[in-house]
């Protein structure tokens, strides 16, 4: 049987349920996203666990959440839960059957040679492979003027300077994105306990992930709309009010996984 990776729609695979080489820096970097909230996460699934019938659209006898339901990314959030003592149905976690392609579906159509040729080798990790910046790397994390951050592939408009916020984690944080930021399409416990990831709407670009942890940073515009969006700063470019240069976000450290 021969299939394709899901995410990105090219690169053969021989099993369902095996992430193509291209996409397995998603799988790598997501423990670190997750750390600040991850273990409380664990918490909550082991009281869901034990509360009786509850209804979260399986049969009570099933377990939380089947492996087909649990998309790839999250694989460490899930281990995590595991160590904890949670159940979360065994074995290994399969490629969700409504996995979106990364170029299929989007108004910016670029061929791979045409990426590699716009971006460096670090934006191209993000944006095209789903790679993650190493924390505390991205020159947007400090950056607190006003303006607008946008992709880094295809100028669209994601994120107003106003709803940044420091969020301790390493990389630049919002409180809400623009129109031309997508979100996965998750169920409910799922972008509650392991988030869901963030695209640009325009070219399919990997931005980072959005959780519903907001109500850690009190004091913040975060915990008023109770939800972080944790974005590499590879993937943006910062335009300035003032009309300064646009400032690339992408640091001097790399990219990990």
């Amino acid at each position: 049987l021969k299939i394709r990776c899901s995410p990105c729609s090219r690169l053969p695979i021989s099993r369902p349920g095996v992430v193509c080489l291209a996409m397995a820096p998603r799988t790598a970097g997501i423990w670190r996203r997750r750390r600040h909230f991850v273990l409380a996460a664990a918490a909550a699934l082991a009281t869901l666990a034990l509360v009786p019938r509850l209804s979260l659209g399986v049969a009570s006898t099933s377990p939380l959440l089947p492996p087909s339901a649990l998309p790839r990314r999250r694989a460490a959030g899930a281990a995590a839960a595991a160590a904890a003592g949670v159940l979360w149905g065994g074995g290994a976690c399969s490629q969700p059957a409504a996995a979106k392609s990364r170029i299929e579906g989007y108004e910016v159509q670029l061929t791979d040679s045409e990426w590699a040729k716009q971006l460096s080798k670090g934006e191209y990790a993000v944006l095209r492979n789903g790679g993650t910046e190493n924390p505390g790397t991205s020159r947007l994390l400090k950056e607190k003027r006003k303006g607008t951050f946008r992709c880094l592939g295809c100028q669209n408009p994601l994120f107003a300077s106003d709803e940044k916020f420091d969020s301790g984690t390493g990389w630049p944080s919002f409180a809400s994105g623009l129109p031309g930021v997508e979100v996965e399409a998750v169920n409910q416990v799922q972008a509650a306990l392991l988030g869901a990831e963030l695209r640009c709407a325009r070219c399919g670009g990997h931005l980072g992930d959005v959780f519903q942890d907001g109500f850690l940073y009190q004091g913040t515009r975060s915990a008023e709309t109770g939800r972080r969006f944790c974005i590499d700063g590879a993937a943006l470019e910062f335009i300035p009010e003032d009309g300064g240069p646009p400032i690339k976000g992408i640091g001097s450290r790399g990219i990990y996984g």
